[in-house]
């Protein structure tokens, strides 16, 4: 059994969450360069240059590229011969949570939680506590990814459940609607994460994971490869484009995962992301 120090998790965390919030990744980042350069609007364009200009001075002067830093959603793949080594009877849980609030502090980034969702609603003044997604994987190693989830964008997220008999254009209608919906509010281009299959929370957990991929990786499966290429040609010829001023480029790309569910059931679940899509990882 391999032990990893508490405090180990912890400024990973942290860090994750300040280069997370600093610098856009190299393929959200190559995406935009590609759909600047295919973008049949002059105004769409230019759009989408600020966007990269924005880019490169919040990694240059290590500023937050939005000023809505995100509530942390954390991924953590424990190895099964992997233990979190810690005192007082302190788990991974506490670990990640420290990591973020310190990552927040350091990184001067906004905390955008209230601890209690309808009655007051007061700020926790931490970004804690985080939402936390844990799972045992084989191996001795713990890989942890973590997004920074804006609220715009978030709030523009929506769940369906559909009959088993439902086909595929009804599913990709549906998305689309989804998207046309979000506009401008939900700050296009979008990534838009997809979950088919599972049940009613594992289904949104689906479209919220499928957020990870890497942007220049094709689906692991060749049917769903084909379902998100059609999902984002209908989705981008809705001609909202980048911040809804109109464009060849509503969203960067449709990413889906999906699971095994019910007989008589077929839900779906659409996550929508910014172009400010922000996440990192690390394995230890």
């Amino acid at each position: 059994m391999r032990h990893i120090e508490f405090a180990k998790v912890v400024t990973t965390v942290g860090s994750l969450c300040i280069s997370a919030a600093y610098e856009l990744g190299d393929d959200v980042l190559g995406a935009l360069k590609d759909a600047a350069e295919r973008e049949s609007n002059p105004g769409a364009t230019e759009i989408l240059e600020q966007l990269l200009e924005n880019a490169r001075i919040a990694k240059k002067e290590r500023i937050p590229l939005c000023q809505d830093t995100g509530l942390a959603v954390v991924f953590a793949e424990q190895g099964s011969d992997v233990a979190i080594k810690a005192e007082g009877g302190k788990t991974l849980f506490d670990a990640i949570n420290e990591g973020v609030a310190s990552g927040y502090e350091r990184g001067y980034l906004r905390k955008s939680v209230v601890g209690e969702p309808l009655k007051e609603r007061k700020n926790t003044g931490t970004n804690t506590p985080a939402i936390i997604h844990h799972w045992i994987v084989p191996g001795g190693s713990l890989k942890i990814s973590v997004m920074a989830k804006g609220g715009g964008c978030e709030n523009r997220s929506k769940f369906r459940m559909f009959k088993p008999t439902a086909d595929r254009g009804e599913i990709i209608e549906w998305v689309v609607e989804v998207v046309q919906q979000a506009g401008a509010d939900a700050c296009p281009p979008f990534v838009v994460g997809v979950g088919i299959g599972g049940d009613f929370e594992r289904c949104c957990f689906l479209s919220k994971l499928a957020l990870l991929r890497d942007l220049r990786e094709q689906n692991r499966d060749e049917y769903y490869a084909e379902l998100e290429a059609d999902m984002l040609s209908a989705v981008n010829s809705l001609g909202v484009g980048p911040q809804g001023l109109g464009g060849d480029t509503t969203a960067l790309a449709v990413v889906v995962e999906w699971g095994s569910c019910h007989i008589a059931s077929l839900p779906v679940a659409v996550n929508i992301e910014c172009h400010s899509h922000r996440h990192r990882q690390a394995i230890i």
